[in-house]
């Protein structure tokens, strides 16, 4: 479901550096969310700021909307002072380019750059609604993968996520 977007220009006045959330920058890539059979949303489990910087999200997020039968989007997780704002309006996690729930994706593609995001990603499925654990999700929730250079141990978050990619993403991803 695309979230109430009356509900999110109500909150976005409020919080501090609003044009995190709002997406439609120069080379975004909006697809037609009906028209695509496989949805992925590319997470980053970390500030606006800082993911926009990494350049395998960048690099996946190319290769895979080259794809005509695939959508890939992208979400980021927000200041608290989003958060708060967000779960007060019961707002979910949402992708920037089509504005839906991340509950609604047929894959979530996590980056996971450095250890210090690993709570991270537990607040980013939180927010969205979806199961922590791999063994509480079912077929209609989102496949949860993961790659980035803190999965070359996953073990501290293989309760979390439902596979990895060990290595360069931008063949295996497709």
């Amino acid at each position: 479901m695309q979230i109430d977007l009356n509900k999110l220009e109500r909150i976005l006045p409020t919080v501090r550096t609003p044009g995190r959330y709002v997406g439609a920058e120069y080379n975004s890539v909006v697809k037609d969310w009906d028209a695509i059979s496989t949805r992925v949303c590319l997470a980053f489990p970390d500030i606006y700021d800082l993911g926009m910087s990494n350049l395998g999200l960048m690099i996946l997020y190319d290769v895979l909307n080259r794809l005509p039968d695939v959508l890939a989007e992208r979400a980021f997780l927000p200041w608290v002072d989003m958060i708060a704002a967000m779960r007060e309006a019961e707002i979910p996690l949402y992708s920037l380019e089509n504005k839906r729930s991340l509950a609604d994706f047929d894959i979530i593609g996590v980056t996971l750059p450095y250890e210090q995001v690993y709570t991270n990603l537990l607040e980013m499925l939180n927010l969205a609604d979806i199961p922590l654990r791999w063994e509480d999700r079912d077929g209609e929730h989102p496949l949860i993968l993961a790659g980035g250079h803190a999965t070359f141990n996953p073990e501290p978050v293989a309760a979390f996520i439902d596979a990895f990619v060990i290595g360069d993403g931008e063949e295996a991803i497709v």
